[in-house]
């Protein structure tokens, strides 16, 4: 990354979030340790440039509650399964995190002591104000909500500058561009389109809550994991909603 760590970030605090399925490469599930690997050199970069870096990562490399359950797991029970999913990812980045020498905390929504703190706003936030990297696991702890509202809460509550949102896709599309050939991509949107065009980046529940705390979200691919840095230094890259 010679030449994108001379450039100053443009943000202090960052919430990102990492996509489980992002995680797991081209075998679509389990993990990449390569992926991983790149994506947490991506992370020392912005620490070492003095960012404070909230993590939020996804499970559906292991689990997801509603598409895996299929109906045939209660609601609720299948979401708890899916919590558990980000725990294991969230558990392979701190390690990965660790071997590169960046100091890290995981915190999780409902308590698994042997492993992991708790969920604890302020100690989060000692955490972040002395460079560690707090990855956040279990989504809110409920079900029926995404990781993707998670990251957003998260964000609101550690009061993060901005939300980076990596995904599998290049940015946000008028369509589906795997089904429409004429989709278009868009640099920057509202929220309010967002919701009234039905763009499924995010759920409407995660977007809401972005928009009544005046959150930017930065949303980008994690195909290379350098986006991550970029966005950070202030490259227009992806879109921007809000």
């Amino acid at each position: 990354m010679r030449g994108i760590t001379e450039r100053k970030p443009i943000f202090k605090r960052v919430l990102l979030k990492v996509s489980g399925e992002a995680l797991a490469g081209d075998k679509k599930t389990g993990l990449d340790f390569n992926i991983i690997r790149s994506v947490c050199e991506a992370i020392k970069t912005c620490v070492d440039m003095g960012v404070e870096v909230g993590l939020v990562v996804g499970g559906g490399n292991f689990w997801r509650g509603v598409k895996d359950g299929e109906g045939k797991i209660e609601r609720s029970r299948a979401d708890h399964m899916g919590m558990m999913a980000t725990v294991m990812n969230c558990l392979a980045v701190a390690d990965m995190l660790e071997q590169l020498n960046v100091p890290v905390r995981v915190q999780t929504a409902l308590e698994i002591a042997a492993i992991a703190e708790p969920y604890i706003r302020l100690r989060a936030d000692r955490h972040l104000k002395l460079g560690r990297v707090v990855i956040f696991g279990m989504g809110t702890g409920h079900p029926y909500f995404s990781t993707d509202t998670a990251a957003v809460l998260r964000a609101a509550e550690i009061g993060a500058d901005v939300i980076l949102l990596a995904k599998n896709i290049d940015g946000v599309y008028t369509a589906d561009p795997k089904l429409d050939p004429t989709a278009r991509k868009i640099d920057a949107i509202s929220y309010q389109d967002m919701l009234s065009q039905r763009l499924a980046v995010m759920d409407s529940t995660a977007t809401s809550l972005s928009m009544e705390n005046e959150i930017p979200v930065l949303l980008f691919a994690l195909e290379d994991p350098e986006n991550i840095v970029r966005v950070v230094t202030g490259e227009n890259i992806g879109t921007r909603v809000g």
